[in-house]
């Protein structure tokens, strides 16, 4: 029954942004560290961002419009997201983006990989490489263990958000290279969710397929 009722919620965008909300306390957190990793309304004016899995485009407002381009592969999520945001969205596959290589300066994932087995990982960290251009910046937030035992919702959170490949630092490094650097790692509290964030700069070799 209450599988039901979350697959529900799942379905309905609106209903989902209000309840993430209210169990991340209006993503206050994940705002902060948007805004000083990314520095998205600052720095150089020509950066392009992309938004890798943008559900529901609860980010896009940290993001210049006219500079920032979002996916989901979740039709009903974009076409929320559409009439919410000013922003270029659209419905791709994250193991086949259909934009060039090069593009993108910085990159957005949040909440993604932690829904995804190992080699569907990979294959979406070598087409984050190729669209991503020489120096750009990875920004990852993702699910890890709750760390305050006492932090009953925050489990029951995970069961919830069913993401069954909750990650560890070490495990992520793994997946991660020879696409992309971990420059460096911590943990923040976004609500009742304990989230890992990952700063990490891309590798100029080329990476064969």
């Amino acid at each position: 029954m209450l599988q039901q009722v979350l697959d529900s919620i799942a379905r309905q965008p609106a209903v989902w942004d209000v309840f993430r909300s209210i169990a991340e306390f209006g993503f206050v957190a994940d705002y902060r560290v948007i805004e000083r990793e990314l520095n998205p309304l600052g720095g150089n004016q020509n950066r392009k961002f992309l938004d890798f899995g943008c559900g529901t485009g609860q980010f896009a407002r940290c993001f210049p419009a006219d500079r920032y381009y979002g996916f989901d592969i979740a039709p009903h999520y974009v076409k929320h997201a559409r009439r919410t945001a000013p922003h270029k969205l659209g419905v791709m596959n994250g193991t086949a983006v259909g934009f060039a290589s090069d593009t993108f300066d910085a990159a957005l994932i949040m909440g993604v990989f932690h829904h995804l087995n190992d080699d569907t990982v990979v294959a979406c960290v070598r087409e984050l490489h190729r669209m991503m251009r020489s120096k750009s910046t990875l920004l990852m937030l993702e699910d890890i263990p709750t760390q305050n035992p006492l932090n009953l919702p925050g489990r029951a959170m995970h069961w919830l958000d069913r993401g069954d490949n909750i990650r560890t630092v070490a495990h992520y490094q793994r997946l991660m290279e020879p696409f992309f650097h971990i420059e460096r790692s911590s943990t923040i509290l976004s609500g009742i969710c304990d989230l890992g964030v990952y700063v990490m700069s891309h590798t100029d070799t080329t990476v064969q397929a």
